[in-house]
């Protein structure tokens, strides 16, 4: 039986999670359906503008992106600490990008004289706002609720789009982060839609790499690289950009079909950083929806994160002990 999304997200555990939406049936999300003779190619363009605006209104970081055919994978930071530095008025304006609010709140917004009352009622509406702006619950019906309503439009029909909500696992440590983000960014090249991760269109791959190309500062929209972890550390990925990029150009190559797993003798020394043996990271970055159910990281995290979750039984231990040691 799932677990509810309550059990599955803890701050206290981690702040960054795998997340997956799926179309239902044989609905297309994005690409040529073959069947119906139909392009749906030019909605990767709305799923894509759709996360870059959440990922400026929520306080919910993204790591990493793939728009796929029929379905949607992302990485998210939830950035708590951001959300509760906001002012009242920086969340109502924020909330207000997304969706209409209140006939208060639009008052309160634009500093329209409120009584004692109606500002006692914007307070408590705020507080509930400023809570959603870093809910991944939040985050994934705003993105997902708009596309089905568009796509459903353009098709013709009513119903559900959207398999069920959406699929989360926890990343408990920078292995599990690495190896997922390098999973999502790697997912147009293992599906054969992108011979490199740099011509995978509609992912944050490519995108960093174009900013990269035009001699820009890292996408405003995504969570940036900071580097490796040090006191003070910033308010970032724990990696460098350099080398996460030569990670993924690695692993896009051994993984290829012609390799057939072949391993090149030059590993990225991120590789020897973060500990992990060349075969348990393409088993990681080519199979990690299959393997990670829960939670994903070393044994001792996931150990803490289940007792913090109140979980009888630790999920993905055998898991932990072959591929995090």
């Amino acid at each position: 039986m799932p677990k509810p999304r309550k059990m599955q997200v803890s701050l206290d555990a981690t702040p960054y999670y795998h997340c997956t939406s799926r179309c239902v049936r044989r609905a297309f999300l994005c690409g040529y359906d073959a069947l119906t003779n139909t392009d749906y190619e030019h909605r990767r363009q709305w799923v894509e503008d759709r996360i870059h605006l959440l990922a400026e209104v929520f306080c919910i970081d993204v790591c990493a992106y793939a728009v796929m055919s029929n379905h949607i994978h992302l990485v998210l930071h939830i950035n708590q600490p951001k959300a509760l530095a906001l002012t009242a008025k920086e969340v109502c304006a924020r909330w207000h990008r997304v969706y209409k609010g209140t006939l208060l709140t639009q008052k309160y917004e634009q500093t329209e004289n409120l009584t004692d009352v109606e500002l006692d009622a914007v307070a408590i509406k705020i507080e509930l706002w400023r809570k959603q702006l870093f809910d991944i619950s939040w985050f994934m019906r705003a993105l997902n609720e708009p596309i089905a309503r568009m796509a459903n439009a353009e098709d013709h029909c009513t119903g559900s789009f959207w398999e069920s909500r959406f699929s989360s696992q926890a990343l408990l440590d920078e292995k599990a982060l690495a190896a997922c983000m390098a999973y999502v960014d790697l997912n147009p090249v293992r599906a054969n839609m992108a011979d490199t991760s740099e011509n995978s269109i509609h992912t944050s791959i490519k995108l960093r790499v174009d900013q990269i190309a035009s001699n820009q500062n890292q996408p405003k929209t995504l969570y940036p690289f900071v580097g490796n972890p040090r006191q003070p550390m910033p308010d970032g990925l724990p990696f460098k950009l350099a080398d996460y990029l030569e990670l993924v150009d690695w692993t896009g190559r051994a993984v290829r079909p012609d390799k057939r797993g072949s391993i090149c003798q030059h590993l990225p020394p991120i590789l020897t950083r973060l500990g992990i043996a060349p075969a348990e990271w393409l088993i990681l970055t080519t199979q990690f929806e299959k393997r990670v159910s829960t939670f994903a990281g070393s044994e001792n995290a996931i150990r803490l994160a289940a007792e913090n979750l109140g979980y009888k039984k630790p999920p993905g231990i055998s898991l932990a002990r072959s591929l995090f040691v």
